[in-house]
């Protein structure tokens, strides 16, 4: 009995990704780091009171330090993303406070942008694949629809708080977004953000410098947030036009096909 040779156009036989302990090692050292945070009691240097209570000797280390410190403060920042360790805001306030508005925007805005992708790749690489491979027709139809409109969808995500940085960053992950969407989505998507809380941190620091204290019921206005939704509501529109053209091409396919019965 001779083997039969097989045809050219054969696709090649597919293996699905499998998970392993070596796939969870990046979520598992993030997951980690967050959980050492917590233990050795480091949250508790994440907020307003500290903050103001030692800026003048922040101001003073900054200053003293100069580029080194702005590296220091953006690889910080990008920890705390990658870790999805909370306390982003005072940290961009921070930021803002002590570098002023326009620099601390833009290293913000690069660094979240990192720390976000490292969080991205690791919940791929072990989650995401093997979830994707045994995913069912309903994950599949999901997967789809999300790709059509990814940067659309992750700009709305971004812009839009209501939902956990930390959690936008994994659920693309699980539905086929590539990291070069995934990043560029991120990048614009919390850069107006960005920019007003980096606008209030530099005003902050004048009134924290002066006596004053960092009040945070004054930060997160309803007047701001509703600007934020505005803003995201706008990035909808394409993927709006998109299925309203498609359903119309759709319309008029039937009514051709019924016009020739």
């Amino acid at each position: 009995m001779t083997d039969q040779p097989v045809p050219p156009d054969s696709p090649p036989p597919r293996f699905s990704p499998k998970f392993s302990v070596t796939r969870l090692l990046p979520i598992g050292a993030l997951l980690g780091g967050l959980t050492l945070f917590f233990l050795l009691g480091l949250d508790r240097y994440v907020s307003f009171k500290v903050l103001g209570a030692h800026f003048a000797d922040l101001k003073n280390w900054v200053e003293a330090h100069g580029v080194f410190a702005l590296a220091a403060f953006g690889a910080v920042y990008a920890a705390m993303v990658a870790f999805s360790i909370p306390g982003a805001l005072v940290l961009t306030l921070a930021g803002a406070m002590l570098f002023g508005a326009a620099t601390n925007a833009a290293v913000v805005i690069v660094a979240a942008t990192m720390g976000a992708c490292a969080v991205f790749l690791a919940a791929r690489f072990g989650l995401g694949e093997p979830l994707r491979a045994r995913a069912g027709p309903f994950l599949k139809k999901m997967e789809a629809g999300f790709r059509a409109n990814a940067f659309s969808y992750m700009l709305v995500l971004r812009l839009v708080p209501l939902f956990p940085f930390w959690l936008v960053n994994l659920a693309p992950a699980f539905l086929g977004v590539g990291l070069p969407t995934f990043a560029v989505a991120t990048a614009i998507g919390i850069a107006p953000g960005t920019v007003v809380f980096s606008v209030i941190g530099e005003g902050l620091g004048g009134v924290v410098a002066a006596g004053g204290d960092i009040d945070p019921g004054k930060i997160l206005t309803p007047t701001m947030i509703a600007a934020l939704i505005a803003l995201a509501a706008l990035t909808l529109v394409p993927v709006a036009f998109k299925r309203w053209q498609a359903k119309r091409a759709e319309r008029s396919m039937s009514g051709t096909m019924g016009g020739r019965t």
